[in-house]
């Protein structure tokens, strides 16, 4: 199995479908100059975590941090998400769930222990495939919570590079 198969097998492992794109659509970020993979393997040199990021001028977008459900709790994606914060002193966002369960409430609780602000803004991720609706999410932000004009300027910045979205 190469490197994408197993990242693109732990991302549906992890996430829901329609917050990651098809193979095919996934598989042509890495023509991106902008879009990176961090990966994390165990000793055997299996992969066991990844996390894909894009890289912008103002700031950085952590779009997926995930990790094997086997090894799930071990430090592994706190270990991952440090050294990516490591890197840079840039601005660092990323998109959590609406926290109205368990799981989405831990996962932001996850983000807080390692310095990210929930924003309270409303934000909502375009579709990632053909024929899905868009999903309400929040925007978590490191070291800082943002003001609102920065939350407008990273939302324009990734509707129009992340998603795509055509200028209005």
């Amino acid at each position: 199995m190469n490197d994408f198969e197993r990242v693109y097998e732990m991302m549906s492992a992890s996430f829901p479908e329609n917050e990651y794109r098809t193979p095919s659509g996934q598989k042509e970020l890495l023509q991106h100059p902008e879009y990176r993979l961090m990966t994390e393997s165990d000793e055997q040199g299996q992969m066991i975590a990844f996390l894909a990021a894009w890289e912008f001028p103002l700031f950085r977008f952590i779009e997926h941090l995930a990790v094997d459900p086997s090894v799930r709790g071990g430090g592994i994606g706190k270990r991952l998400m440090n050294k990516y914060l490591s890197e840079s002193k840039k601005l660092t966002i990323l998109e959590v769930e609406l926290p109205e369960d368990t799981l989405s409430c831990r996962r932001i609780r996850f983000y807080e222990r390692l310095g990210f602000r929930l924003n309270d803004y409303d934000y909502v991720q375009p579709p990632l495939r053909v024929g899905e609706e868009d999903l309400p999410l929040k925007i978590m932000s490191y070291p800082k919570s943002l003001a609102e004009n920065e939350f407008l300027a990273c939302k324009a910045l990734l509707y129009d590079k992340v998603y795509r979205i055509p200028k209005i």
